[in-house]
């Protein structure tokens, strides 16, 4: 039953995406800007219930009193698709993200993803990326965007920890924006290119907010590498 769950919900996940790429890409400009951020929203809400009425996968979050007002950088774990679907729910609309390249190459999802104020990535150019992610995050942070950054970059095992690349440190310390990190246990129960969602309960954590202003990015990075790390295993 678990396979035959599993199944079923990723129809829905791709049957919905291509939807409301559909959607955003007809409807998404109007509303000052808003329309499209909003019906990824609901994309993101969308998922998340069909994922716990299907697969009986459900989360809860701690320490949501550490979302600040005023905009951030967020430094996520990345174990699974379903942060992708907690983030874009959770946060405040005005989001933007920082993806690699490719996905805006594909047909439909990657034309509605332009809509969304996206930071794309060439993770093979290096330094000019680097200087492409200052520029474009600090620009984004300046209209009053979230920018969610996955510092390993790639989605990694539970149990295992990958690189944190400097670039979302660099940018806090470049812009003095705060960074609020957050970490999570859903690779448990949906791991990274798995079919299967096995039933649970996800605990999403959200840290307390990182003051960046006169600090090098290296001494950022090792702060927020030590809180994900840490509070990870906990869970």
């Amino acid at each position: 039953m678990i396979v035959l769950r599993s199944l079923l919900f990723q129809l829905i996940l791709i049957g919905s995406s291509v939807s409301y790429s559909l959607l955003i890409l007809a409807f998404g400009s109007g509303d000052s800007g808003q329309r499209g951020p909003r019906l990824a929203r609901s994309w993101a809400q969308f998922n998340l219930t069909a994922l716990k009425l299907l697969c009986g996968l459900e989360y809860r979050i701690h320490g949501r009193e550490h979302l600040q007002r005023k905009n951030a950088i967020v430094l996520c774990k990345h174990q699974s698709a379903w942060e992708i679907l907690a983030l874009r729910a959770l946060l405040p609309i005005e989001q933007s993200w920082v993806l690699k390249q490719e996905l805006l190459r594909i047909p439909i999802f990657g034309h509605a993803l332009q809509r969304l104020s996206p930071i794309p990535i060439d993770r093979a150019a290096g330094r000019r990326e680097i200087t492409r992610l200052m520029r474009e995050g600090g620009a984004q942070l300046e209209r009053g965007h979230w920018v969610v950054i996955f510092p390993e970059g790639t989605r990694v095992a539970p149990g295992t920890q990958g690189s944190y690349n400097i670039g979302g440190a660099l940018l806090a310390e470049r812009s003095g924006y705060p960074i609020v990190p957050m970490t999570h246990n859903a690779g448990v129960f949906w791991g990274r290119q798995r079919l299967l969602k096995r039933p649970g309960t996800i605990d999403l954590v959200i840290g307390p907010t990182i003051a960046t202003q006169g600090r090098k990015a290296t001494e950022i990075n090792a702060e927020v590498e030590r809180w994900i790390e840490e509070t990870l295993a906990t869970l």
